[in-house]
């Protein structure tokens, strides 16, 4: 499971649309570790002029890569921490979340960023069980 729901988001999400607000405050609570590493890119990324930051540090353990490669699979959760933060998040691997500028979403750094060419240099034997 993704997310753990409080009972009254739940019941608040069966009766019709939810605030952005309490979405991310359950992504916040239940994948802490994604939530951080986004959150420090983004930071990363607003305290520079570079077109993007990034996470190169690998996740301490299984639960920790697991709330990343649940936040990044998960379109709903991945945009709506794009929208808390203001970026566009792209990922490589079990652990290398990027933050790009919206407006430069359609950069070369980000096609780079996302290409398949991107992926096969992002690769090396200590990340092959991830």
């Amino acid at each position: 499971m993704s997310l753990t729901v409080p009972p009254a988001l739940l019941r608040a999400a069966e009766t019709g649309e939810i605030e952005e607000e309490a979405f991310v405050a359950c992504v916040r609570d239940s994948l802490p570790y994604a939530f951080q590493t986004v959150g420090r890119v983004a930071a990363d990324l607003a305290a520079t002029d570079a077109e993007f930051a990034d996470n190169v540090v690998a996740p301490p353990g299984d639960a920790e890569r697991g709330q990343l490669l649940r936040a990044m699979a998960s379109d709903a959760i991945r945009a709506g921490l794009e929208r808390h933060f203001g970026v566009r998040l792209a990922f490589q691997n079990c652990h290398r979340v990027a933050a790009f500028r919206p407006s430069a979403a359609d950069s070369e750094a980000y096609r780079r960023f996302t290409s398949g060419r991107g992926q096969l240099l992002n690769q090396s034997p200590t990340l092959r069980n991830c």
